[in-house]
């Protein structure tokens, strides 16, 4: 079980750089147009790539948490191919730009993706379940590179958003800058399943107790998670940084919440067990000053705009050219 988990990572990564370094049709599928699900100036996008792509998206998905209907699904194959033909169209306009990638660039990048596989066993395992070779992957990014490229050339290096339209947003989106109260701090955890028998629970509760008592008397709460908290932190002396109440169950945010930096809780009932919870800092309510979000309010804004005139410049291409979608449920 453990082995099929960890190649499902491994595959969503090369599914990733498939989808999104390119996600073009391979030297083998370009002579392949009965697989064809769209033609873009004459060059095949396959279902075996718009499958491959899919399955990312579908996955991104996933993420959510919510399944996808037939609908759903069907609106995503269709949106995914729609980026497919799009990003076939970037990569033919860079051609005609005269955009090449040296091979010595692909290889440094394709040395940096594969170093993602703790292994080359689950590397090649993975090549060979979704049937593509380690040349079609470094096709793929040679492809995916030569269309960033272009899109530097076009759009990147030529926006730029004055400090106006940066404070301007700022100023008309205040509630995207409010930072909530936040805390920091410690726990002991004592684990113990909500549906245990009464005997299981009341042992669990007499361990925190005995734990409480030792903090009461003095002993370090830090030392004591290290010693005797049976969470992920206890390495770290239960240490937990800064979190909002959203970021906890809430008895234990409620608890957290309630106390002042240097104080410790009783114990507190979580579904996870029982807990011990020292606070070491809060930090009130706040809004984020213009000077400390100034940068990323520009990357924004600029991201935006260029994904809006690349839209339109697939658009114009597209309208120039000959794009012939074939797959079956277009409709």
């Amino acid at each position: 079980m453990k082995r099929k988990a960890g190649t499902a990572v491994w595959t969503t990564a090369l599914v990733f750089v498939l989808a999104l370094l390119g996600g073009q049709v391979s030297a083998k599928e370009k002579t392949d147009f009965k697989d064809a699900v769209a033609l873009v100036n004459g060059t095949p996008i396959t279902q075996a790539q718009l499958d491959r792509s899919l399955k990312f998206a579908q996955q991104k998905a996933a993420e959510t948490g919510r399944p996808l209907d037939d609908a759903q699904l069907s609106q995503l194959k269709k949106q995914t191919l729609e980026k497919l033909i799009g990003s076939e169209l970037l990569y033919q306009a860079g051609e005609k730009e005269g955009i090449k990638i040296d091979k010595k660039r692909v290889e440094e990048k394709f040395a940096q993706w594969k170093k993602r596989f703790p292994e080359d066993a689950q590397y090649e395992q993975v090549l060979t379940e979704l049937d593509v070779t380690e040349a079609e992957v470094k096709d793929e990014i040679r492809r995916g590179m030569a269309i960033q490229e272009l899109i530097n050339k076009k759009f990147a290096e030529k926006i730029t958003i004055p400090e106006k339209e940066i404070k301007a947003y700022y100023e008309e989106h205040p509630d995207f800058f409010k930072q909530p109260q936040q805390v920091k701090a410690r726990h002991i955890l004592v684990k113990v399943n909500p549906e245990a028998e009464d005997k299981e629970k009341e042992a669990a509760l007499e361990k925190i107790r005995d734990i409480q008592k030792k903090q009461k008397a003095g002993e370090d709460f830090a030392q004591l998670a290290k010693d005797h908290s049976e969470g992920p932190s206890a390495t770290k002396g239960g240490e937990l940084g800064y979190f909002t109440p959203q970021q906890m169950v809430k008895p234990f945010s409620d608890a957290a919440f309630a106390l002042e930096p240097g104080q410790v809780s009783d114990v507190v009932e979580t579904r996870f067990g029982y807990h011990l919870i020292q606070v070491e800092d809060k930090k009130p309510a706040s809004t984020a000053s213009y000077e400390s979000v100034e940068e990323k309010i520009g990357q924004y804004l600029k991201q935006r705009k260029m994904q809006e005139e690349i839209a339109q410049y697939v658009d114009q291409l597209r309208k120039k050219g000959t794009v012939e979608v074939l797959l079956k449920d277009k409709s």
